[in-house]
């Protein structure tokens, strides 16, 4: 889904995909098991504190135990760890903001106030139906706070690396390649990864729409008879050697500009004139 992806670089994307409903119930089950056993051993110490002492003090500290265990603790370590928490970790989940950037203190005050009523009043009934409804497995409280579940490790399969073609590998090396926009970028990255899962008729008129495209940020085209998949993989490859190169070389200077910076005052050479 083009939409919950990040786009990085020439054709690099970053996948964003909602978690699935069972992992998302799964990390919010682990959540609450946590959850209610730190409420019941908190809850056994206020009363035994508070039943010796009065018992208006133990109801007053039953009371502050469980907003301090049902809200205030899980917003501090959703807030701090930005937006996971045992139960996410362990099931490899993150919460985030609609927009992919991580959540506020705001975002985690919002999911854990409705919560209480979500989730703890109604025995997560409420929470259940509203994730199985929503396309992202939003629960009220993610609605609410514009955030939802996403996926960190696992499910994701790395792309096998572009490899320059033999016979436009001096071709490429001359040309001259502007960058490409983004979303060919990404498409055509695409397309060769996953080339052979598709349909032989589906994969060459892609490969033509790609190839044809590309060519308008491409000077000189390539040789006459190029297979269109052929074309890109060359175009794609000698980009990325040359962002490489140009890394290199900028990391060298910065190195070469720290070194002379480090040198004491009298031993810095006059600029040249």
């Amino acid at each position: 889904m083009q939409d919950d992806e990040i786009l990085l670089g020439e054709g690099v994307a970053i996948e964003a995909r909602p978690a699935s409903f069972a992992v998302r119930m799964l990390g919010a089950l682990l959540d609450v098991t946590i959850i209610y056993a730190a409420l019941l051993a908190l809850t056994v110490v206020a009363n035994t504190v508070g039943v010796s002492a009065d018992p208006a003090v133990g109801a007053a500290l039953g009371v502050a135990v469980t907003a301090l265990v049902l809200l205030a603790v899980p917003v501090t370590v959703e807030t701090l760890s930005r937006g996971r928490s045992l139960g996410k970790l362990a099931t490899g989940i993150r919460i985030v903001r609609d927009d992919g950037g991580p959540v506020r203190f705001r975002h985690a005050f919002v999911r854990g106030l409705v919560a209480l009523f979500e989730i703890y009043l109604t025995v997560g009934c409420v929470a259940l139906v509203a994730s199985m409804v929503h396309p992202r497995g939003k629960r009220l409280g993610d609605m609410l706070a514009g955030t939802y579940a996403v996926r960190v490790r696992g499910g994701q399969r790395a792309m096998p690396p572009i490899v320059m073609p033999p016979e436009l590998a001096r071709w490429a090396r001359h040309a001259d390649i502007r960058r490409l926009p983004d979303g060919l970028a990404l498409r055509a990255r695409q397309l060769l990864g996953r080339a052979a899962m598709l349909h032989p008729t589906s994969r060459m008129r892609l490969g033509q729409e790609i190839a044809a495209e590309m060519e308008r940020y491409v000077a000189p085209g390539p040789p006459v008879g190029t297979h269109p998949e052929r074309f890109i993989a060359a175009v794609l490859a000698e980009r990325r050697d040359r962002e490489y190169r140009h890394a290199v070389a900028e990391a060298q200077r910065a190195q070469q500009e720290a070194a002379l910076l480090r040198r004491l005052p009298h031993a810095v050479p006059d600029p040249a004139d």
